[in-house]
């Protein structure tokens, strides 16, 4: 059965392909470009102005503050809210965060219109016990807004829940047993937000009152060690900017905290006047990249920048979550935490240099062979270290299991399983084959104890604003079936309910609600498409896939990625970089041999 027209198909792989090496930056690697954020570019307007109302020199922050008031404004929703980026729905959380910008600018009397609709959006969205209701007992992000908004002299300090800061003193490796109310990566917020609460509102009690009041100096200590050369937590916008707000509202904008975190800022507004919510995603996004092409049978020995990429494994605990040497996190820059999304994803690009290297036919050069081979010893050993009780992988912090990002999740453990597979046969001698099926086997366990009713998996980091609760078991489940599919267990009773459940979400059109949904529910099915009861499912979705490369529709991003605390953002790279690979896949998969591949230029750097 002709699943597809070959010209098409191979005419559209050809044109991702080449968008994809035109992305390239001018080291060769790719960086992308996330979204503007409204969430952002509000949080950094609050600490800008806070900060420059403590400065010799009132002016020197002002143009940034009105560029940033202006670009805000500007992307209100119709319904007098805002969304995090400009093609998201509204939510409470950006729109109280954009009305304390507002005011801690000094600009109400510009904007009284635009104000008024916002705090009706923020009544009928339920006022500060909406608030709490949409985080729960997580107060990792709702803690913060509120005390923005106090900070602002909107709500007050008695309604800003208070953090107990003075754990954050306590020895790093203590943190996952003192059930802190913030998740693992938010320890600055807990420091600096419960500092400030701390300041203004002071708490009753005279033992909580006395060590809060011991350990404040010590605590900022913390802040300051864990925070990196760039001076951005995480290379995160809001995180900086709720600790430069924070500090900056109890009179410490003097702070080397503080003063290195405004620098942040500085550094990475836009020429617009907006932020987006991290610096950059440099090391996600080129291994992806590397993956798509060699997942389609690509020689990547050249492009996969080597150097660059093993310069970004970490080679040192880290200050910020403690972590061991070993992991990758999303950037090359200094915040970047190492995780279990990116951490597979290095290793998975790593693997794909050498299948390259060695179909080249030609000799191995021994020194960077042997670089590539312990940095994915070191890489296997980290995540193998990183896996949870109960069998799944979590994204930074091993037995961080009782708030929603700090738990095991099935999209990471299905990555995690694929690089452990692809790593199995080179490292068991060096970490031992009986270890790494043992965790392979229990991750397994996890996926299937994971599934939902229907078939489906939901993963942590990516979403999709029209289904409910923000889930998106598309990518989910198409990311654990490539899990399935590289331990060749398609056949498994929990693959064949989630290739079920992917054929069943399909439209009617063929796609799956965006094109980087449809490439990935295309690229898992591929994998079973010897199926015919699949078939139909795979033929419809590579022609919705190449109706939209024909279109330019791979260059329209989607907002399905999730940040900290369920921030949207989209990224410039995702649809081009998802459609590269599912349609790589299929052109390496199903062309008759005798059929004639694309001829495109030789891989090499930029």
């Amino acid at each position: 059965m002709a699943l597809v027209d070959p010209t098409r198909l191979q005419r559209a792989y050809g044109q991702v392909r080449a968008d994809l090496l035109d992305a390239r930056c001018a080291a060769g690697h790719w960086e992308g470009e996330l979204s503007s954020s409204a969430l952002s570019t509000a949080t950094a307007v609050s600490a800008l102005a806070l900060v420059q109302q403590r400065s010799d020199d009132q002016r020197e922050y002002e143009q940034l503050i009105d560029n940033g008031v202006r670009w805000i404004m500007a992307c209100q929703n119709q319904d007098g809210g805002w969304g995090d980026t400009d093609r998201s729905y509204s939510n409470i959380s950006t729109t109280m965060l954009v009305i304390a910008a507002v005011h801690l600018a000094g600009q109400v009397p510009a904007h009284t219109d635009a104000l008024r609709k916002a705090e009706a959006y923020v009544d009928q969205a339920g006022g500060i016990p909406g608030l709490r209701r949409r985080y729960g007992r997580d107060r990792t992000f709702a803690v913060p807004i509120l005390t923005n908004s106090a900070l602002a002299g909107l709500v007050p300090w008695s309604e800003v829940a208070p953090l107990p800061f003075e754990l954050a003193a306590l020895p790093q490796r203590l943190y996952r047993f003192l059930g802190l109310p913030v998740v693992s990566y938010a320890i600055p917020a807990l420091v600096a937000v419960g500092q400030a609460k701390w300041h203004h509102d002071r708490p009753w009690n005279p033992v909580t009152r006395c060590f809060r009041f011991l350990t404040a100096r010590s605590t900022l200590n913390v802040l300051e060690k864990m925070q990196p050369a760039s001076g951005g937590y995480l290379e995160a916008i809001p995180l900086t900017s709720f600790v430069v707000m924070s500090l900056a509202g109890i009179g410490r904008a003097d702070h080397i905290v503080a003063q290195r975190g405004t620098r942040f800022l500085l550094q990475t507004v836009r020429a617009d006047g907006s932020w987006p919510i991290d610096t950059n995603l440099a090391t996600w996004n080129t291994t992806l990249a590397i993956n798509a092409l060699s997942g389609a049978g690509e020689d990547v020995t050249e492009l996969i920048c080597l150097d660059w990429l093993l310069s970004c494994q970490q080679t040192h605990t880290h200050p910020f979550t403690g972590a061991a040497p070993g992991g990758w996190g999303w950037s090359d820059l200094s915040g970047s935490v190492p995780d279990a999304d990116d951490t597979p994803g290095a290793l998975l690009a790593l693997r794909g240099w050498k299948s390259s290297t060695c179909n080249r036919g030609s000799p191995l050069d021994p020194e960077p062979s042997r670089r590539v081979q312990a940095a994915g010893v070191a890489g296997v050993r980290w995540l193998l270290d990183l896996q949870n009780r109960d069998g799944g992988w979590p994204t930074f912090c091993r037995g961080w299991t009782k708030l929603p990002f700090d738990r095991s999740g099935s999209d990471l453990t299905a990555h995690v399983i694929r690089a452990l597979i692809a790593w199995q046969t080179d490292l068991a001698t060096k970490i031992g084959s009986t270890r790494i099926e043992r965790a392979i086997h229990r991750g397994f366990d996890y996926l299937g104890a994971a599934q939902r009713p229907d078939g489906s998996w939901v993963p942590l980091w990516f979403g999709n604003q029209d289904r409910e609760n923000d889930e998106n078991p598309v990518y989910g489940t198409a990311k654990v079936l490539l899990a399935y599919r590289d331990a060749e267990q398609l056949n498994d009773l929990a693959a064949r309910r989630g290739l079920e459940w992917l054929r069943s979400a399909q439209h009617a059109d063929g796609g799956w609600e965006s094109v980087e949904e449809t490439a990935l529910a295309v690229e898992s099915l591929l994998a079973a498409s010897t199926d015919t009861s699949l078939q139909p499912s795979v033929a419809k979705g590579l022609d919705w896939l190449i109706r939209a490369v024909e279109e330019d529709r791979h260059q329209k991003c989607s907002p399905i990625g999730f940040y900290f605390a369920k921030l949207w953002y989209y990224e410039s790279l995702y649809p081009i970089t998802f459609a590269a690979g599912a349609l790589g896949q299929a052109v390496h998969g199903l062309l008759p041999r005798s059929n004639p591949q694309p001829t495109f230029p030789h891989l090499s750097r930029a």
